[in-house]
């Protein structure tokens, strides 16, 4: 099996091996993974963090030994602190780099990080701070960066940027945690579900004091939350049906 670390920016994951599909996630700087299928000009790989799997374009693939990658994820992550940062190469060019990335592992591709970071476990109502940076960041599906991210991205990278784990899909993240009863049961940070008219999974944001949610829908935006659902004051109509709560911390 061969092993790869992303070098680049932001690359898209694709649902099937070809640039005019689906994004269905994106790999940021640093992010380690498994090459599971190697094609003439695309491979399939599982991402180490959450296990997801995709296409990616061999051309955006940096390889890496089994060695590396073994050390490299027993390490805890350390993530780039700012909205936009850079790391250098050994041309002493600049690469842009966004908030989340993983720079533990620069010294595998000879890049320079000399900005910001964090790491470590962050207590609870360290959550709302971090997601209250991406507000106002545009909706992409597929997306995980504050230039364009989507619901579960979103919930995904505000936990992993205080140092806990969530699953890629709102419909996965879903399966985590433990469910409440009521909506006043509900603490800031915890995460709301909300499924469509088949009953499937689609959409979680996370809870804020008073009735608020922070979700993607649009762009990073917070709007009050009742026991029907998300109420978008603008357009005076509820926007997804809410299935539950759970808290995952």
């Amino acid at each position: 099996m061969d092993y790869g670390i992303c070098s680049l920016s932001v690359v898209p994951l694709r649902l099937e091996p070809s640039d005019r599909s689906e994004m269905v996630s994106q790999i940021l700087y640093g992010e380690l993974f498994k090459v599971l299928e190697i094609r003439k000009k695309w491979s399939r790989i599982r991402l180490d963090f959450d296990g997801y799997e995709g296409w990616l374009d061999n051309k955006q693939i940096h390889k890496i030994s089994e060695d590396d990658f073994l050390i490299e994820s027993s390490k805890k992550n350390i993530l780039s602190k700012d909205f936009i940062d850079f790391v250098s190469n050994k041309q002493k060019q600049l690469i842009s780099i966004c908030i989340g990335s993983r720079v533990n592992s620069c010294d595998l591709v000879e890049h320079a990080f000399e900005g910001k970071s964090t790491t470590g476990i962050f207590s609870k109502k360290h959550l709302l701070d971090t997601a209250l940076h991406y507000l106002n960041a545009p909706y992409l599906w597929g997306g995980k960066s504050p230039l364009g991210i989507d619901c579960s991205g979103f919930t995904q990278m505000v936990y992993k940027l205080n140092g806990y784990e969530l699953l890629r899909d709102a419909s996965q993240q879903a399966s985590q945690g433990e469910p409440l009863s009521f909506i006043e049961e509900c603490e800031p940070g915890d995460l709301a579900f909300f499924d469509n008219s088949e009953g499937v999974i689609t959409h979680v944001g996370i809870m804020m004091e008073d009735n608020y949610i922070i979700h993607a829908h649009g762009k990073v935006r917070i709007d009050r939350i009742d026991h029907s659902g998300i109420y978008n004051q603008e357009s005076r109509t509820h926007t997804h049906k809410l299935r539950v709560i759970k808290k995952i911390i």
